[in-house]
C-alpha cells in the first residue's frame, strides 16, 4: 500500500477538526492518513476500482467525474476543514476548491509542474502547472500561504522517477495566526 506524500503528512496536523476532502483520491493513501488523524474523510474519484481501495473506517467514497461537461461542483461553500489534492490538475475546479474550504481550513496541494516532460508523464501542458501557478491561485482566492515549493523532487511517490512538482499549503483567512505548528514568526 502506498505511503502518503511527505508534503501532506508534514501539513496534515494543521487541519482543524472537521471534514476533509481528498479530491481525485486514487487508492486513498491520503484519505486513510486523515481518517487515522480522526477526520471524517470524503474521498472522491471517478474510478470505482480506486474508490474500492480507498474505502475504510471514517472514509466516505464518492464516485464522480467532475471533468465532464456540465458536471456540477457537489459541495457547499465553507464545507471542508481540509482539502488535499495530489497528482491531479483540472484548473476549472480551483475556484470551487477554495470556496469549499472553511475560513479556518487548510488546503494541501501537490501536483506536476512545467518541466516534468523531461522526466516522462504527465508531459501535456494541460496537466502541468506553470511557474508559480499554485501560488497565484492561492493569492487570488484570498488564502494565506503557509508553504510553497516549485522544483524537482527525487521521487514524488515510492518507486517513481524524479519529477517537477509544485506544492502548496495555504489556509483560509480565519486560520489562527498563532497556531503553534507554524512556529515563531
Amino acid at each position: 500500500m502506498s505511503q502518503p506524500s511527505p508534503w501532506v503528512t508534514r501539513f496534515a496536523p494543521l487541519v482543524p477538526g472537521g471534514d476533509v476532502l481528498d479530491l481525485a483520491c486514487g487508492g486513498g493513501r491520503h484519505a486513510r492518513h486523515f481518517a487515522a488523524l480522526g477526520h471524517p474523510v470524503l474521498a472522491l474519484d471517478r474510478d470505482p476500482h480506486a474508490l474500492a481501495l480507498a474505502a475504510g473506517a471514517g472514509i466516505t467514497t464518492v464516485e464522480a467525474d467532475l471533468e465532464l461537461d456540465g458536471a456540477a461542483w457537489p459541495f457547499d461553500a465553507g464545507r471542508f476543514a481540509g482539502i488535499v489534492v495530489t497528482h491531479y490538475l483540472h484548473r476549472p475546479l480551483l475556484a470551487q476548491l477554495a470556496a469549499s474550504l472553511r475560513p479556518d481550513g487548510v488546503l494541501i496541494y501537490e501536483t506536476f509542474a512545467i518541466g516534468n516532460e523531461a522526466f516522462g508523464k504527465p508531459s501535456n501542458p494541460d496537466f502541468l502547472l506553470g511557474r508559480g501557478e499554485l501560488l497565484g491561485f492561492a493569492h487570488r482566492a484570498g488564502l494565506r500561504v503557509i508553504a510553497f515549493e516549485d522544483g524537482c523532487v527525487d521521487a514524488p511517490k515510492h518507486g517513481l522517477k524524479p519529477a517537477m512538482l509544485q506544492r502548496l499549503c495555504a489556509c483560509g483567512p480565519d486560520f489562527p495566526a498563532n497556531n503553534a505548528m507554524l512556529g515563531p514568526r
